[in-house]
């Protein structure tokens, strides 16, 4: 690394002057509070929106354009009655009073409410007429009538009752709901991940004070990267999964990163060395493997960057804003509190340190790769097997939206739709589009026009088709509710079928007009599409950034390539776990899972969830790889014996790893206990991949694989001999003193670890 950014130099200058350091943090804390309070709200949209211009988009902006202006949400009031029909006057009275209460409401909020015969129009009718639908248009943007269905969901709740059901279905309600677990899963997350982590920290440190500092961290990270999407926000959209992805990660990267650090703070001060000395020793040892390792979280994660939609972008950027606040905190802050607490950093003991040697020893961790390295083609064949068993379900992977079927069965969206399913047409809140651009007189698009309603008649998918035509005659669309849940994969396949057989049948090539098929299930269609051909891309993009970086870190390029592909193999055993405990139809095995931790399984995987996890886990599961084989690298360098450099490695990193590695499955674990599926399988698929990196991979494959490569673990070709020489480990020893603290008891070191 270069001589303008050493962060033992940072940790030197932030430790001789904290309460500059301090200051200047309170400020961008301050400002990033300010800037929340200010601006978060509107820089959240609930909505996904593509940065290009797929085919839905492009239907979409013609049917704004040319035939209803801005996009509207229109949210339907069901009415239902199991003893009274539609044609009951007590029924009749209680939808007119209902129609009155909702235009009550005014113009600000409520463009129209149903019409004059509403009650005589049939699609708007169940088949029982026990049932029926009042549309309801509000006004202006579908993002800004997002903030009036609190207004319409309260005069539908006072409508409930006397012998009458009253719901309301709609993009607006579902996302409030979804809103809400969401806020609700985002605080159980929270609390559990930050409860565990505290013990999994005072259990790790044994004293209080040194446990809360990386807490203490987290959260200012946190709120310091949500001040940044708040003023980002001002020129461009975030999903309101961001915040969700952020505190996430921030508790998750930040803990483990602040962990290593005062371990190693705690470790010198130990060995004897001075406070200041021993800051700047953990700044040019753990500071420098946090450095790299938040670079390559970073790197992996820009990858969903060059994929053209607000939601990859959101969840992206959230996670590296939290990360670069995570390694700048963890590079400054830190050392300038160490600096002030000095050896009070190990106040409010819990227990007594152990004299015993076992915690310098590294315990079971140490035995198992110990294990491994005396008998490392059986330890590496047995471990690559058990995760290619684990990775077998990953080729049955089915990927679509979790949509309002799979809500908890007490939100009234869900209860909305069920009535919506099973006594109108599922799809009548989100209908497909068929927009066709051309003249609505010529005799070619009027035959086409009918031809396809023909086809959706025809096709059990769909319900009654209608026809709208613009002033000018230039437009017409063609709109089909969808059977079932739109965001289902039924749905979906509905749409398809209507690009790639229906529309070339109604309409040949020589018909003057375009043909375009939008709305929401088509925007989804295009979405799957879009990710399908860009993971590729970011698959790619992410693996030559982590292997340029890793063989300029390591000066290898054994070491990358190795890392990178037991990387692929937890990546990929974890993508198996998910798809078999989250996807019906799958082995009964992964059915007991999800039974025993209540997770719901649904008829496909979250779409955006493959490259995401690919891009995180990647990143993360290169913590762990960095902070091993930089002591590994560290030892090598001084002694030049690979095996035991490997066994002093996992010794000296095994408790801090360990207890990092449950920090993060608790924090992910914390959001997979959540109901939102999404959210479940996030959570799950993180949370089980670092556990089997922490455990197979850094216990057993790595020590095998270093054991088997024996000196070849350091091979660097003279051709790559350009790449910049990026050093995770200490460039100078600093003298140690005669005698170690009083404060700090020193561990005592076994005669086999000596010299």
């Amino acid at each position: 690394m270069g001589s303008r950014l050493r962060p033992e130099a940072l940790a030197g200058a932030a430790s001789r002057h904290p309460w500059r350091t301090l200051a200047v943090w309170a400020v961008l804390i301050l400002a990033a509070a300010l800037a929340t309070s200010a601006f978060l709200a509107d820089a959240l949209t609930t909505q996904a929106n593509f940065t290009s211009r797929p085919e839905s988009v492009r239907a979409r902006d013609l049917v704004e354009q040319r035939l209803r202006g801005p996009e509207r949400d229109t949210e339907l009031v069901i009415v239902r009655s199991a003893s009274r029909t539609v044609d009951d006057p007590a029924f009749r009275a209680r939808v007119a009073e209902l129609q009155a209460g909702i235009a009550g409401l005014g113009g600000g909020v409520v463009q129209r409410v149903g019409g004059a015969d509403q009650l005589e129009d049939p699609s708007l009718v169940s088949r029982d007429r026990h049932a029926t639908l009042l549309p309801v248009v509000m006004t202006g943007t579908v993002e800004q009538a997002a903030d009036h269905i609190g207004a319409l969901r309260g005069v539908v709740d006072r409508a409930d009752g006397g012998g009458f059901e009253v719901l309301l279905a709609g993009q607006g309600a579902l996302s409030e709901d979804f809103n809400t677990i969401a806020e609700e899963d985002l605080r159980q997350g929270e609390t559990i991940g930050v409860v565990v982590a505290l013990v999994v920290l005072v259990a790790v440190f044994g004293a209080l004070v040194a446990a809360l500092l990386p807490i203490a961290l987290a959260v200012l990270a946190i709120v310091a990267a949500i001040g940044l999407v708040a003023l980002l926000g001002l020129a461009f959209d975030f999903s309101f999964f961001v915040t969700n992805m952020i505190t996430m990660m921030g508790l998750a990267v930040t803990i483990d990163y602040s962990l290593f650090i005062v371990s190693r703070y705690r470790e010198e001060r130990r060995a004897g060395h001075a406070k200041l000395d021993a800051i700047e020793l953990a700044g040019a040892t753990a500071s420098r493997a946090v450095l790299f390792s938040g670079m390559t979280v970073v790197l992996a994660l820009v990858g969903m960057l060059l994929i053209p939609t607000t939601l990859y972008r959101s969840l992206a950027a959230g996670a590296i804003l939290v990360v670069l606040a995570a390694v700048a905190a963890s590079l400054t802050l830190l050392p300038a509190l160490l600096g002030l607490l000095g050896d009070r950093v190990d106040a409010l003991r819990v227990r007594r340190r152990s004299s015993s040697g076992r915690e310098r020893q590294g315990g079971v961790w140490v035995a198992i790769s110990r294990g491994a390295m005396r008998r490392p083609v059986l330890s590496l064949l047995a471990a690559v097997a058990f995760l290619l068993v684990a990775a077998t379900s990953m080729f049955d992977l089915r990927t679509g939206f979790a949509g309002v079927s799979t809500l908890p069965d007490d939100f009234a969206s869900k209860r909305a739709f069920t009535v919506l399913a099973t006594e109108f047409s599922g799809g009548l809140t989100s209908p497909v589009q068929v927009v066709v651009d051309g003249d609505a007189d010529d005799a070619g698009v009027a035959r086409g026009v009918e031809r396809l309603r023909a086809l959706l008649a025809a096709d059990g998918g769909f319900g009654p088709s209608a026809v709208e035509v613009n002033d000018a005659r230039d437009l017409s669309v063609v709109s089909a509710s969808v059977t079932g849940d739109p965001s289902g994969p039924q749905a979906v396949d509905a749409v398809t079928r209507i690009r790639q057989d229906y529309v070339p049948q109604a309409f040949p090539a020589a018909t003057p007009a375009e043909v375009l098929v939008g709305g929401e299930t088509a925007f989804n269609k295009d979405f799957f599409d879009l990710t399908d051909t860009y993971t590729p891309i970011v698959f790619g993009f992410v693996l030559l950034l982590s292997l340029l970086l890793l063989t300029a870190v390591f000066r290898s390029i054994v070491v990358p390539v190795k890392s990178i592909l037991l990387n692929l193999l937890s990546v990929g055993a974890a993508y198996g776990i998910i798809v078999a405990v989250f996807q019906r139809g799958g082995p009964a095995v992964g059915r007991s899972v999800a039974d025993l931790l209540g997770f719901q399984q649904v008829d496909a995987i979250e779409a955006w969830l493959p490259l995401f996890l690919f891009s995180v886990l990647f990143g993360l599961s290169m913590d762990y790889h960095v902070f091993l084989l930089s002591r590994i690298r560290e030892h090598y360098d001084r002694t030049g014996n690979n095996t035991e450099s490997v066994a002093e490695g996992v010794r000296t990193t095994a408790r801090i790893i360990t207890g990092a590695a449950l920090i993060m499955v608790a924090v992910f674990g914390g959001f997979a206990a959540g109901r939102l599926v999404s959210f479940q399988q996030m959570g799950f698929g993180l949370a089980v991949a670092v556990l089997i990196d922490a455990t197979i991979i850094r216990s057993v494959l790595v020590p095998a694989a270093m054991k088997l490569l024996g000196d070849w673990n350091w091979y660097l070709p003279s051709w790559l001999g350009w790449l910049p020489k990026l050093t995770v480990e200490a460039p100078r020893p600093v003298q140690v003193p005669a005698e170690p603290p009083a404060e700090l008891e020193p561990v005592p070191v076994p005669a086999q670890d000596r010299g």
